[in-house]
């Protein structure tokens, strides 16, 4: 692959007042936007800000309503993703499209040229993955690879398509540090080829590290651009937000004695051929106390999640303990009247229907913990509507989730504002005990402010909070003690205060016992 010429002033992509109207709502209003060679550029704003919008326009899966797209200094029309990958334009989502029982090389084969045969494409997989420091066996399977690594898949099928313009989004969510520093030098590469790459991460400290520039969005209008380098990222996330976020206070209320969760040798088999078996997992929260669990995507995280929520049931009811009552064998609405409140990972489909309304999922997700408030009648029940409204406009200003009219459908919301709206419905009931999976996944800095408070909040009421997060500023910002899962294997827990990120890192790893304390030494 021969390297592109550089000069950091050539104006690579150019935008010039690019609008998409949605019926009544402009996602993106008049947009300016300069990315110039050789330079990492950050998109930067809020939840429903019109990031996704405009770089969807960029990559061809959406037409903009007006304004203009300049490539190299020339009007072009981006109808398809695929004519945004001829003129040199690569998209890295930050779901990934990867199928699990398909090899390495025969998944980058999907979005290839059909003439060039699974072993060439092998050849040149394993040749490009060396030289950009991204380790890949083209003939694993997919299911047996990790999150980070299949990150690099998705990577290197992108540069295998020898772009000018990658477009990342949120690309280190799912990395362990070490992951994310080994990104960020491919990254250094890249630039130092003459390739450009557009940079989508509400993680700020990240920007300030590897972007040269950066462009705000704030409610589909552009609010200024800076060098990340000379801002801080409370001045950042200012610039985001138009207003200072609230920094998360965690004083460490009491932790009693009382344990209200239990895990106790916890073990499950793995459900699918792709999914994790739970392996002899310890677990005890008391009240007051949050311990937070890290690891990479992967490792068990849902598992762990649906056998304490009780979406699965498992062997003995011993196994399994919430507010003092054995619940191995119960399911998710026994163990919410028993006190306790659950946050899945997904958004949709799984904590919410998307095309039902706020208050329709409200009934769904508490008809049973709530019942003597939100139905009424004999065997036939009906749906006391006054009071679910109440119930849902009380979360709404509770956590200010913002939406587009009365009790709007949860798809219309964008992914941080449903998020505040689920995590408040639980918070809601003001619960014993709260499990959630990934409280801030992909949401704004405002909006995770708001949530990771909460959670302290409910905690030092009184109640036991676990919270699985693959963000590791997340755990230390919220948690007492912490824990990490590798594998289906739970570490054990200990105080946040003694931990590290190189440990929770090496843990994360596979690295174990004293091992890690050894590694860690080293790091430093």
């Amino acid at each position: 692959m021969t390297n592109l010429e550089t000069g950091q002033d050539h104006c690579l992509l150019e935008v010039r007042g690019i609008t998409k109207v949605f019926g009544e709502l402009r996602a993106n209003d008049a947009i300016d936007l300069e990315i110039n060679s050789s330079e990492i550029h950050a998109l930067l704003g809020e939840n429903g800000a019109g990031k996704s919008t405009l770089v969807k326009m960029l990559f061809g899966s959406l037409e903009p309503t007006s304004g203009q797209i300049l490539w190299k200094g020339n009007p072009v029309t981006i109808a398809s993703p695929g004519q945004a990958r001829a003129l040199g334009i690569g998209m890295v989502f930050q779901h990934f499209s990867l199928f699990e029982a398909l090899t390495v090389a025969e998944n980058i084969a999907l979005s290839m040229d059909q003439n060039v045969s699974i072993e060439g494409i092998a050849e040149q997989a394993a040749v490009l993955s060396r030289e950009y420091g991204l380790p890949l066996d083209p003939h694993a399977h997919v299911a047996d690879l990790s999150v980070g690594e299949r990150q690099r898949i998705e990577i290197v099928r992108t540069l295998l398509q020898n772009p000018e313009l990658i477009i990342l989004d949120e690309p280190t969510s799912v990395l362990t540090p070490q992951e994310a520093d080994k990104l960020f030098e491919t990254l250094e590469k890249i630039r130092a080829e003459g390739r450009s790459v557009l940079y989508i991460s509400h993680r700020l400290e990240e920007v300030q590290r590897i972007c040269d520039r950066a462009t705000v969005l704030r409610h589909g209008k552009l609010t200024g651009a800076c060098d990340p380098r000379a801002e801080t990222p409370a001045s950042l996330a200012r610039m985001m937000v138009g207003s200072d976020v609230k920094s998360v206070s965690n004083k460490g209320g009491k932790i009693s004695d009382n344990i209200l969760i239990e895990a106790n040798k916890l073990s499950a088999p793995a459900r699918t051929p792709f999914a994790v078996e739970l392996k002899d997992i310890d677990l005890t929260v008391r009240a007051g106390e949050i311990i937070g669990i890290a690891g990479v995507a992967g490792n068990g995280q849902s598992e762990l999640f649906d056998v304490l929520s009780g979406e699965e049931t498992v062997a003995s009811a011993d196994d399994v303990r919430i507010c003092g009552s054995s619940v191995g064998r119960l399911g998710i609405s026994a163990r919410r009247l028993l006190g306790a409140g659950f946050v899945p990972e997904e958004r949709h489909g799984h904590a919410a229907v998307s095309s039902m309304s706020l208050s329709q999922n409200m009934v769904l997700a508490r008809h049973r913990s709530d019942a003597d408030t939100f139905l009424t009648g004999g065997p036939l029940k009906i749906i006391r509507y006054a009071a679910v409204r109440e119930a849902s406009e009380r979360i709404i200003k509770e956590m200010d989730v913002r939406m587009s009219g009365v009790d709007p459908e949860a798809e219309s919301l964008s992914g941080g504002n449903l998020q505040k709206y689920i995590v408040g419905r639980e918070l809601d009931r003001q619960p014993s005990v709260l499990i959630v999976n990934q409280p801030t996944w992909g949401v704004d800095a405002g909006a995770a402010s708001r949530i990771r408070q909460a959670l302290i909040d409910l905690a030092e009421s009184g109640s036991a909070v676990v919270v699985i997060s693959q963000d590791l500023d997340e755990i230390f910002e919220v948690a007492t003690s912490i824990a990490v899962i590798n594998e289906g294997t739970l570490s054990a827990v200990e105080p946040a205060s003694q931990m590290t990120l190189e440990r929770i890192g090496l843990l994360m790893g596979g690295i174990h016992g004293e091992d890690t304390d050894m590694e860690a030494s080293h790091a430093h």
